[in-house]
């Protein structure tokens, strides 16, 4: 492969894994919502045509407003009308079928893009000029495979009341809704809300956590080893000590260099070593052991800085680093850039790293710095998927310690990158200077080679797995929610805590959503075991709805325990009186 191509490639893939961040929202895909009124102007005392436009990803479609199965989420429409506007008529589109994997039926879906008109009455007390109609759509999106977590978008239609109505706009889409065949917002029929669903959570609500101590919170698939322990630790006040809880500075400065270090001894940055010493290292071999520390140095402040930049942005947006990690197109592009790189191990794609020691002299400089710096960056980002514990306790803490109004903590990440940039500039200067030439470094290389394949084949497998976990029929997790319900679960929150309150018993949420496989699993597995619900058996145990984990009611519960996905646990007790 010519190296111009390789490179171009490389950046492509670099490109990839630095946008997963982006890619990680394809779990939740946004629509183009877009209100659009029918002329530019309306007249106080006469109706008023509105609507929205909506266009989805290419392949993906929306509930329709009655889906045929009464427990999944339909399209819903709420209007906020102002004083003096009444909402006279909602129109949906008609709906088609959707075959999906897993349903028995087809879904009944709207056209991945759509309109849904609005017709408003413009009483004659509204005075003229603008008025400003909000607006609220609640959708979910699904593919042939699977449905997403639902998502509100908020709009607002921009009326001019005038005198006299305004020049007729856009209608190619007015012309197509069947204005008069909707129905009025206290007529439109919409799905059913399952007995399970959350509800709204009122700052009332939230105020009874005060009478409460957080015993212990946790999350994700637990076998039932793994819930009895958090279960057990709940009740005995024991602490899963963080690595950092109780530290000195100068012991979290050295735990975090060492941690940085330890980056570059992982399965993720190993089979770069040869490749990135080849492009360090280039300088030194050419006789010139100065340009190898400086491209060393470049290689590794890439690091310093991918940290850095990464933890600064995680902190101050209260984000989690995880969420790169836990896109399954990141997994999928690591997996791609080891197969091209596990090839040229085996010389199947020829990638001829001497003929870049040209380039590395004193005057042509400038590419080879920049090329050891992009190494360095997408190093890092490899590195931060294999040891992201120590990653996530970084930004944790340092995000912890921030709060505090301790600003310092900022550069918390900056140090881990800086710990794993310690010896680059050592290896550009010398240690690439070290290796002859030889049949033992093709049998070395080889070696690599099968280890790089390996690896692209375990992110490859890592992708799937992401990807199967969004398999899942939302009918089951409900049908396995109300089998629990039926056993002795809550659906109110409230309720909930107000019976462990009265009866002096610990309290476990369990929050859960209708797209969540692993909630499904968990009912069906864990919270089965005989001995996780002999544990259990004097608990009030609560099934909170989070179905949006975005938005209320899920959003405030779900920040007051610092849960960042689901399913998600949380162990309450009940505050004694003094």
């Amino acid at each position: 492969m010519p190296n111009g191509v390789f490179l171009r490639v490389l950046c492509v893939l670099c490109g990839l894994c630095l946008s997963a961040d982006v890619s990680a929202q394809l779990r939740r895909p946004r629509a183009d919502v877009t209100p659009i009124t029918e002329t530019d102007g309306v007249r106080a005392g006469s109706p008023a045509r509105v609507a929205l436009t909506v266009s989805l990803p290419e392949g993906l479609h929306t509930q329709s407003n009655t889906p045929r199965d009464p427990l999944l989420i339909p399209t819903e429409l709420t209007i906020d009308a102002p004083a003096g506007v009444t909402v006279s008529e909602i129109v949906f589109p008609p709906s088609t079928d959707l075959k999906q994997q897993g349903q028995d039926q087809p879904l009944a879906v709207f056209e991945q893009t759509f309109a849904i008109g609005v017709q408003l009455a413009i009483a004659s007390s509204v005075p003229s000029g603008d008025l400003v109609v909000p607006a609220h759509l609640r959708y979910q999106a699904c593919d042939a495979t699977m449905c997403y977590a639902p998502t509100t978008a908020s709009v607002e239609w921009k009326l001019r009341v005038a005198s006299a109505a305004g020049a007729t706009q856009h209608p190619e889409v007015f012309g197509a809704i069947a204005f008069g065949r909707g129905s009025a917002p206290s007529a439109v029929v919409a799905a059913p809300r399952p007995a399970s669903a959350a509800g709204s959570v009122s700052a009332t609500d939230l105020a009874k956590f005060d009478a409460f101590v957080v015993q212990g919170t946790t999350g994700g698939y637990l076998g039932s080893d793994e819930f009895l322990k958090f279960i057990r630790n709940a009740e005995t006040g024991v602490k899963e000590r963080g690595l950092f809880e109780g530290r000195g500075p100068l012991m979290i400065l050295l735990l975090v260099l060492i941690g940085g270090l330890a980056l570059n001894l992982t399965p993720c940055v190993l089979p770069m070593i040869p490749i990135n010493l080849a492009i360090i290292g280039a300088g030194a071999q050419a006789g010139s052991k100065a340009r190898g520390f400086v491209l060393g140095s470049a290689y590794g402040a890439a690091m310093a800085v991918v940290y850095g930049v990464l933890g600064v942005i995680v902190i101050l947006t209260a984000g989690s680093f995880g969420t790169i990690n836990s896109s399954p197109w990141f997994n999928l592009g690591i997996a791609i850039l080891f197969v091209v790189l596990g090839l040229a191990m085996f010389d199947v794609l020829l990638i001829d790293f001497s003929k870049y020691s040209g380039s590395f002299n004193p005057g042509q400089s400038r590419g080879s710095v920049a090329l050891a710096f992009s190494m360095g960056a997408v190093a890092a980002l490899l590195a931060g998927a294999c040891v992201a514990p120590v990653v996530i306790q970084v930004v944790l803490f340092s995000s912890s310690l921030y709060a505090t109004g301790t600003k310092i903590a900022l550069a918390l990440p900056f140090f881990l990158g800086l710990g794993m940039a310690i010896p680059w500039p050592i290896a550009g200067a010398g240690l690439a200077s070290l290796p002859k030439p030889g049949m033992w470094m093709v049998r070395v290389k080889q070696v690599m080679g099968v280890f790089i394949i390996a690896t692209a084949v375990y992110y490859g497998y890592e992708a799937y797995d992401i990807f199967s976990s969004r398999w899942v029929d939302s009918s089951a997790v409900q049908a396995s929610v109300e089998a629990q319900l039926k056993a002795g679960w809550h659906a109110s929150l409230a309720e909930g805590l107000d019976l462990a309150q009265r009866e002096k018993k610990p309290v476990l949420i369990d929050m859960w959503a209708t797209w969540c496989k692993n909630c499904l699993t968990m009912d069906k597995t864990t919270l089965e075991n005989e001995s996780v619900k002999a544990a259990l058996a004097g608990y009030v145990k609560i099934k909170f709805q989070a179905e949006d984990p975005d938005s209320p009611p899920a959003k405030p519960v779900m920040q007051k325990f610092d849960a960042v996905g689901l399913p998600a646990y949380v162990i309450l007790k009940p505050k004694s009186k003094t």
